[in-house]
């Protein structure tokens, strides 16, 4: 083999290999944007449950909701994306009561609905899902779940009676401040599983990290310590 075609090879060869590192490189790059991604929404599912159910004053309606709740869906920031269509979206976590009031890390959903109950005038929205029994939990389970246009509650200045007649969910919308009931209509959530995923870095579903807590990411642990001071008081 002469000099000349051996040092081709030896540069066709480092060529490959910075090509390998940099794909690598790029791949890592990513995942670490996409795990960016869903902390920015565990972080400000932290501040929203910090803010409606902490720092504001709970009406004792609420508070006995809060005691009995399961597991809670926190969505952050829900769109309204166009008062002509009413169609609105956000992404949400959901996180479960577990033995000794302990409360786990949070699966990723999407929220998705055809006509929605937020407030005229305003385009973001804070909104939380109290789950109140085992059976609704189970139902959230890796597929999607249809919310009840009935799966309301009454909260902040718009209070009326609901505790003669249990649900399984309620829901309550913060904006702009104010806390109220809502009109779910059609809303549907539904399990993000790449989300899932990428921030546990391993395929799991919502099942094993709010039922079984086979997972944990310790980013997520001041979300978790939030959940547990709110609805374990």
């Amino acid at each position: 083999m002469s000099k000349s075609f051996s040092l081709v090879l030896r540069t066709a060869s480092i060529t490959a290999g910075a090509s390998l590192l940099a794909l690598s490189a790029y791949a890592s790059d990513a995942a670490a944007a996409k795990a960016s991604k869903q902390q920015a929404l565990v972080n400000k599912a932290t501040f929203a449950v910090q803010s409606a159910l902490l720092d504001s004053k709970v009406k004792e309606n609420t508070a006995h909701i809060l005691r009995e709740t399961k597991a809670v869906v926190i969505c952050p920031d829900v769109t309204k994306m166009s008062l002509v269509f009413g169609g609105s979206g956000g992404r949400c976590v959901l996180l479960a009561r577990g033995a000794n009031n302990s409360w786990s890390d949070p699966a990723f959903y999407h929220l998705s609905a055809g006509s929605f109950g937020i407030q005229a005038g305003y385009q973001h929205s804070q909104l939380f899902f109290f789950v109140t029994s085992q059976k609704a939990l189970l139902n959230l389970m890796d597929h999607e779940f249809s919310f009840d246009a009935s799966a309301d509650a009454a909260f902040g200045n718009n209070s009326s009676s609901t505790q003669n007649t249990p649900k399984e969910v309620y829901a309550m919308q913060k904006t702009k401040g104010v806390s109220a009931g809502v009109s779910l209509g059609s809303s549907k959530l539904k399990p993000d599983s790449e989300a899932n995923r990428t921030y546990y870095h391993q395929v799991v579903g919502p099942e094993d990290i709010v039922v079984r807590m086979q997972v944990n990411n310790k980013a997520a642990d001041p979300l978790r310590r939030v959940v547990m001071k709110a609805f374990n008081q």
